[in-house]
């Protein structure tokens, strides 16, 4: 199931993509569309992540903290990279 969630997610990412290409390819779009644009693949991503930080668990929450502060002064791999390590570390450390 969780395969199924990240390839819907995938195409879900790439059809926002190349669906703005192809509606507007020959449209002068003006910056601030532009900008929605480019934030509507994280939208989808916040989307499907939410339900579980809302959830309450603690490693979650943990994890989360930490990929927050990581985004906040490193780059996006290494933020990546932080916050699938630390949500496996603290899914590992934390009962429940």
């Amino acid at each position: 199931m969780t395969v199924l969630t990240l390839l819907l997610m995938a195409l879900a990412t790439y059809c926002t993509r190349i669906g703005g290409y192809l509606l507007l390819n020959r449209q002068h779009i003006a910056p601030r569309t532009a900008k929605v644009m480019e934030a509507a693949p994280g939208c989808v991503l916040i989307a499907v992540l939410a339900p579980d930080f809302a959830a309450g668990r603690m490693a979650d929450l943990l994890a989360l903290t930490v990929t927050i502060v990581a985004a906040m002064r490193c780059s996006l791999l290494v933020t990546v990279l932080v916050g699938i390590g630390s949500g496996w570390f603290f899914r590992m450390m934390l009962p429940g």
